[in-house]
């Protein structure tokens, strides 16, 4: 004999819910957003963040509380823009102090678009070469011996290829040259030994790095010597 629902115990079905979905109220399924959806809204958000809010509200702190570097920290000569304290620039004439050399170098300046080291490694023959010559120049023009040492960021780019600055050790080295090309007399020379070590700048904080010049920085004060 075949069994009902009414004929079961009422404690069986006592308060029991009718499961099947009504027709007035939407499955779980109609509501869920979906997964594409939801990554094209992150993708919006994410981008109006970080691509638009945050590097603007960034700058503009920037610009109140550092706006000379906020800007690139320009260098002028007198009220046209020379070239940034950041990068390094090109200088190859005996009259101004040198930069380190660059894998950026394009013989006519230090390209940023080409910023990068020359990825040559330690035991490259080329590297080798490469040192001996810029060695050999550096010596010539500075009227050492080849026994004489060179300092070493005068032999090796840095990573960027647009370091600005030099040793002290490389800007006291060709004071002589500097002072030679431009025929100053004794009071001159010892001036231009004044404002390389006035040119000197500290580590950052007082620890972090070591003692350096900027070398546009120098040659800009060099030019009003």
């Amino acid at each position: 004999m075949k069994t009902t629902k009414d004929d079961l115990p009422f404690w069986t079905h006592w308060g029991a819910l009718d499961d099947r979905p009504s027709a007035r109220e939407p499955t779980h399924s109609s509501r869920e957003m979906h997964p594409v959806f939801i990554a094209c809204r992150m993708l919006l958000l994410l981008s109006l963040w970080t691509g638009l809010i945050y590097p603007l509200v960034v700058t503009g702190i920037a610009t109140v509380m550092l706006p000379r570097r906020a800007s690139g920290s320009i260098l002028l000569r007198g009220v046209q823009p020379v070239g940034s304290a950041l990068l390094a620039q090109r200088f190859a004439g005996t009259r101004h102090f040198w930069p380190r050399p660059s894998a950026a170098d394009d013989s006519t300046n230090y390209s940023a678009l080409a910023s990068s080291a020359s990825n040559l490694g330690p035991t490259s023959s080329n590297l080798a070469a490469l040192v001996r010559a810029r060695a050999d120049r550096f010596r010539a023009a500075h009227g050492l011996s080849d026994d004489d040492p060179v300092p070493p960021d005068m032999l090796f780019a840095s990573g960027s290829g647009l370091d600005p600055h030099i040793s002290p050790a490389s800007a006291r080295i060709q004071v002589q040259r500097v002072a030679q090309a431009r025929h100053f007399d004794t009071a001159a020379t010892e001036r231009l030994r004044q404002l390389v070590e006035r040119s000197i700048e500290p580590p950052q904080l007082g620890f972090l790095g070591e003692p350096r010049v900027n070398v546009l920085h120098l040659n800009l004060n060099l030019d009003e010597l």
